[in-house]
């Protein structure tokens, strides 16, 4: 018996090795010129958010990374966490992203973005409190303006549930910023 478990513990240590290893492995051809090539064409970028108005107050922050195939195409991932208060609600959210853009014309740029968002609500209620936690998807295709790094349009979520979005409605205007 403690020889079984000294051999799984074996194997799970090995395997875990051979997984951290593998990366290295699988890249040990890059050469410093091809890695520096390669973050020669990501742009760094997102959003800050801050709102608020009488009771109410929302924070958002959404840092994101794009990968420049060509001057037409470009693909990425994001991040995306925000806090909300009104006088007797909270809610908290935190997700990821991955989005592509198509750029046709030099001033044109389309994207889809896919996003996944937990949130959680509260509601402090006369007579108990509510709190809900959950997944969230949202698909959003865009139509942009594209001045050099900065893109103003807007997006529309086709998954957009109008009870379970953290967003006002599905049509959203946004304003991107990339270096």
């Amino acid at each position: 018996m403690i020889h079984l478990i000294y051999l799984k513990k074996r194997h799970f240590f090995t395997c875990i090795l051979l997984i951290l290893s593998t990366p290295s492995l699988l890249f040990a051809q890059n050469t410093p010129a091809a890695e520096a090539d390669f973050f020669d064409h990501v742009r760094y970028g997102g959003s800050l958010g801050l709102s608020f108005s009488n009771g109410f107050f929302n924070a958002s922050i959404a840092p994101k990374a794009i990968y420049d195939f060509n001057e037409y195409a470009s693909a990425g991932v994001g991040l995306l966490g925000s806090y909300s208060n009104a006088s007797n609600y909270n809610a908290y959210t935190y997700g990821g992203s991955i989005l592509g853009l198509f750029r046709p014309f030099r001033s044109l740029q389309l994207s889809a973005e896919f996003e996944e968002l937990n949130v959680t609500r509260e509601w402090e209620l006369d007579g108990g409190n509510r709190k809900e936690s959950y997944w969230y998807p949202a698909l959003f295709l865009g139509l942009g303006y594209n001045t050099g790094p900065v893109t103003v349009g807007i997006r529309y979520d086709v998954l957009y549930d109008d009870d379970k979005s953290i967003y006002g409605n599905a049509f959203m205007p946004f304003v991107s910023v990339y270096f």
